[in-house]
């Protein structure tokens, strides 16, 4: 089942920079800059199983470049760059860290999950690895927002072993080169990607669960 996203911009001042092929960081004058704040929601899939364990989620790792308020934007396999007047309202590991969160939530199936050091006694550990959050044109003349995340779901009670470990990948073609239309592709990705490991948690979690690794 697909997820149900829509984008809910934080604010947006005006973007006086027109795009003529993609809007690239150039120039030295300031310009008034767009904030733009991807917040996917994502419906559950019936088929995930209802489990009894408590899960915590870790905010993920990622480097400083994948890491950053500027939107990147890749025109070339070998050169990356950031939009001109764009910005993201939140770091992309705290936006991966919230949607994932927010499926499991509101999916209904896990009777409690919550951030890394909220206290509450945790059965299972979600650790993730953002390794990319940009926009790429791979010689299309249109880009694609592309997001690469490496999870790993660890069973605390076993000493942090690693129950089930998987990459996932989206790349979410864009309606034009305009920001907001790039925008647009990350919260569809960032939904899909969110709604893809809520429910590879709760399935890898369960089966865990049946093998007799009990809490």
């Amino acid at each position: 089942m697909k997820p149900d996203i829509r984008m809910r911009p934080l604010f947006a001042l005006p973007l006086l920079f027109a795009l003529a092929s993609c809007s690239i960081l150039g120039g030295k004058q300031r310009e008034p800059t767009t904030l733009y704040a991807p917040d996917p929601r994502v419906q559950a899939d019936p088929s995930w199983p209802n489990v009894d364990w408590q899960l915590s989620i870790s905010n993920p790792e990622a480097a400083r470049m994948v890491d950053s308020l500027r939107i990147a934007v890749r025109p070339s396999p070998e050169e990356v760059q950031v939009y001109k007047s764009a910005s993201w309202a939140k770091m992309p590991t705290d936006m991966v860290e919230d949607a994932v969160l927010r499926a499991l939530e509101d999916s209904g199936k896990v009777p409690a999950v919550a951030r890394q050091g909220s206290g509450i006694a945790a059965d299972y550990k979600l650790v993730m690895d953002l390794r990319r959050f940009e926009s790429d044109y791979s010689g299309s003349a249109t880009p694609n927002a592309v997001i690469e995340l490496n999870v790993k779901l660890l069973h605390s009670a076993g000493g942090q072993d690693v129950v089930a470990s998987r990459t996932f990948v989206q790349s979410v073609p864009a309606a034009s080169t305009a920001v907001a239309d790039v925008v647009d592709a990350f919260n569809r990705g960032l939904g899909q990607v969110a709604h893809d490991v809520a429910g590879w948690t709760l399935v890898s979690g369960d089966q865990h669960q049946r093998m007799g690794h009990k809490r």
